[in-house]
């Protein structure tokens, strides 16, 4: 099959004409920023406009373009290179892996692919910090372990250290971590840096935690974060700050409570709260976002309140192998490990290393839409939590079933849950997507659901599907949907197999059960159904029976 030639260039396409001959160090240092970026794939004998004018005779011995890139890269990069023709003119093909690591020109010279303002793609070089920053998203530096240029330990403030101590006291962290004087205190956390001589640094960690303000502004510039209130298009509340994280966290908490109104709902004995934003997942994601943003990147960590929802970013990406389709269930992988710990420790976050659990629970329970990471790119992520108007029914169904098990209910459940209020009827196989585990993980959820009765099964095998209980409509007050949803289903298996047989002269059970992914039993009820309602009639007996309309007889 021949690959597409793209419309134009992009992070991940690049063109390079050939008609003079490209240079094999303008060749090589155009592949060195494709590695060190997404990687992608250059077009060689492509004009910038995406005009195929072919290769030069020096190139047309493909195989020599593997070695050449080999042997001028450091370390060596190995590329596929195939050959391509378009309207009788050849071109190569060269797909360029993104290196794990960093990757240099045999000259030492390191190269990143960049989107100038304009969207066009351009070449430019890794500046050490780039280097540093793409180290941490491999997890192959810790800068948060390591000490800060220029600090010393007056930078360090005494009030900040005595909010950490509270900060373990509120949030139920390490009470180990109370009996500790300030230099053990600050070598269990990760806060300073003993040289070989004896001597301690402060660590980046360190600084953003207990460090001083004006230190900070001196020492990390890129430590920012704002709180922004929008309502209509207008400004309500707009200020940046360079606080120490748990100040940080303090001070965004107070400001945005009084954006954040509450109101209450009777269950049984309880009164149970029902924010705007559930207060556990804004601790939660604001926290992150401070936590595992890229502090060698210039932008501030942003948590906007708009119409609609809370929308809280930072610079920096997803590390690597972490995406959005994997979100949910692949293993803690932070950039900054010892800063990540370090708040575990004190409490401030989960120290399972979920956080993203307790953000999916904080909707989910409410009968809000999941949390939303859509706009998330490779050079920051975004969450955006939406405000709607909580379904007091479900939550009140929620909070029942919880006090029933005394415990919370699973993520996976409240997804499946959520899925099933969305789309009605769900499968297996629908649900897996949903929750990013396989269908077996999936089923066992809904199985577990349909012995809570929370949840009813229709079918078998692979036909088996889900809906919401008839206590649960009944709870919602709908118990016309109910019928629907159930009576719906009988009604669609009629019409598919009265619709086989006007197509093809007749149907057995096994082809009922293959039409409508039916059990044996299941599918023998509709063909009864039809019998006594003749619109259908039955020939032969038992394995030999078939069914037609009833004027083919």
């Amino acid at each position: 099959m021949i690959p597409l030639l793209p419309s134009k260039e992009s992070l991940t396409v690049e063109f390079k004409s050939d008609k003079a001959k490209l240079s094999d160090r303008e060749l090589v240092e155009a592949i060195v920023c494709l590695a060190n970026t997404e990687g992608g794939e250059l077009w060689l004998g492509v004009e910038d406009n995406g005009t195929p004018t072919g290769l030069h005779a020096e190139h047309q011995m493909l195989e020599g373009l593997i070695g050449l890139v080999a042997a001028r890269t450091s370390p060596s990069l190995s590329v596929l290179v195939e050959a391509v023709e378009f309207k009788g003119v050849g071109v190569a093909r060269i797909l360029v892996p993104k290196a794990r690591g960093e990757v240099a020109t045999s000259g030492g010279l390191y190269l990143r692919r960049r989107l100038k303002h304009d969207g066009t793609p351009e070449c430019a070089p890794m500046l050490p910090h780039d280097r540093v920053s793409r180290a941490t998203t491999f997890g192959l530096m810790d800068v948060s372990a390591q000490p800060v240029a220029d600090a010393s330990l007056d930078d360090f403030d005494p009030l900040e250290r005595e909010r950490l101590r509270q900060a373990v006291q509120q949030y139920g962290g390490d009470r180990v971590l109370l009996e500790l004087d300030d230099e053990a205190l600050d070598g269990a956390l990760g806060l300073t840096y003993r040289q070989p001589d004896g001597r301690r640094l402060p660590t980046l960690t360190g600084l953003l935690l207990i460090g001083r303000e004006t230190s900070l502004r001196r020492l990390l510039p890129t430590h920012e974060f704002a709180f922004q209130v929008l309502a209509q298009q207008a400004v309500r509340f707009n200020e940046f700050r360079r606080f120490p994280l748990l100040k940080a966290l303090e001070w965004l908490e107070t400001n945005f409570r009084p954006y954040n109104p509450e109101d209450e709902l009777q269950v049984g004995l309880f009164r149970v709260p029902v924010p705007k934003v559930d207060m556990g997942a804004f601790r939660e994601a604001v926290a992150n976002a401070l936590i595992h943003r890229d502090y060698h990147r210039l932008g501030a960590v942003h948590v906007r309140l708009e119409n609609d929802s809370l929308v809280i970013s930072n610079p920096g990406g997803l590390m690597d192998g972490v995406t959005l389709a994997n979100l949910l269930t692949t293993e803690p992988r932070p950039r900054n490990p010892a800063l990540a710990d370090a708040m575990k420790r004190i409490g401030v976050v989960e120290r399972s290393g979920r956080g993203v659990d307790t953000i999916y629970r904080g909707l989910l329970r409410f009968g809000r839409p999941s949390p939303d990471y859509g706009r998330t790119d490779a050079n920051s992520v975004v969450l955006r939590l939406l405000t709607n108007e909580a379904d007091l029914s479900f939550l009140k169904l929620v909070v029942e079933e919880e006090n029933r098990r005394n415990g919370s209910l699973q993520v996976d459940s409240l997804i499946a849950l959520a899925a099933l209020r969305e789309l009605k009827r769900l499968t297996a196989d629908e649900l897996a997507g949903r929750i990013q585990r396989d269908t077996v993980i999936a089923k066992r959820t809904l199985e577990s659901l349909v012995e809570a009765g929370l949840v009813e099964a229709h079918g078998a095998a692979r036909g088996r599907s889900y809906t919401l209980s008839a206590v649960v409509y009944q709870e919602a007050g709908n118990k016309a949907a109910y019928t629907r949803q159930v009576g719906f289903s009988a009604i669609q298996n009629e019409q598919m197999v009265l619709n086989y047989v006007r197509q093809h002269g007749q149907i057995k059970r096994s082809e009922v059960m293959d039409l409508c992914r039916l059990s044996g039993d299941q599918a023998w009820s509709v063909l009864k159904r039809l019998l006594e309602q003749r619109k259908l009639s039955k020939h032969g007996e038992r394995k030999a029976a078939y069914y037609v309309l009833p004027e083919e007889r």
